[in-house]
């Protein structure tokens, strides 16, 4: 029902998502977002690609694609399997899939779309996770079959304009997705200031710093380590 009703107003600093669930308007913007999911909504990058792949400051369409398909040798950036990817980049590479950028069908070829997000979080730079979840669901609504994504995260938006939602106890998930003991230790996490991390940030230039969208540029935090939804 929320994505039937929902529609996009494009205004000049920002996007406004309207709709409506059980008779119930909702209304929000990513700093509004931001504020219910209780993560950064005003610093971190928030490109949202889907055809062409363009250089840009942080996005080296060559270097990423032989960065993650473990290719020095690859003369163009191509999308890149998931079998020619190290343990801890598949996981970064299910995460952005499952979280980031969800979407359904053949999950096993990232796209320049994932493969982005995937360099940012390696290099655990901010990413500003509201925005990105406005411009996915824009286009999700645009398509005529598309998974729709971040139900679980919508439930803290229902909750917050008061939507009365239904839970059955003791109900349990249909299907599960796991990964093996053997398997997260093969992507050598490590453990700094009390957070787990997955990739060791080392893709990282000494002088790079996390900015803001252009508009909010005097808002940029100078801390750019975040788990996938921002670091409090």
């Amino acid at each position: 029902e929320f994505y039937a009703k929902m529609t996009v107003i494009h205004l000049k600093k920002k996007d406004v998502v309207k709709s409506s669930v059980k008779g119930i308007s909702i209304e929000f913007d990513h700093e509004r977002l931001a504020a219910i999911l209780d993560v950064p909504g005003r610093t971190g990058i928030c490109e949202y690609i889907k055809e062409v792949w363009e250089e840009s400051r942080y996005t080296k369409p060559l270097e990423i694609t032989r960065r993650f398909a473990n290719d020095a040798t690859i003369m163009k950036a191509r999308r890149v399997q998931s079998v020619e990817m190290k343990p801890s980049q598949r996981f970064i590479h299910f995460t952005v899939m499952k979280n980031v950028i969800p979407r359904f069908g053949k999950r096993d070829t990232s796209s320049f779309l994932d493969l982005t997000y995937m360099d940012h979080l390696m290099a655990r730079r901010l990413v500003n996770m509201p925005r990105v979840m406005m411009r996915h669901m824009s286009y999700v609504i645009s398509m005529k079959d598309h998974e729709l994504p971040y139900g679980d995260w919508l439930t803290l938006v229902f909750e917050a304009f008061g939507v009365p939602l239904v839970i059955k106890k003791g109900e349990e998930p249909k299907k599960y997705d796991f990964f093996e003991d053997t398997f997260l230790t093969m992507c050598r996490p490590t453990r700094e200031d009390g957070i787990w991390w997955i990739g060791s940030g080392e893709n990282r230039r000494r002088d790079e710093e996390v900015e803001a969208p252009e508009e909010e540029a005097e808002d940029v935090d100078e801390g750019n380590r975040s788990t996938l939804v921002g670091r409090r």
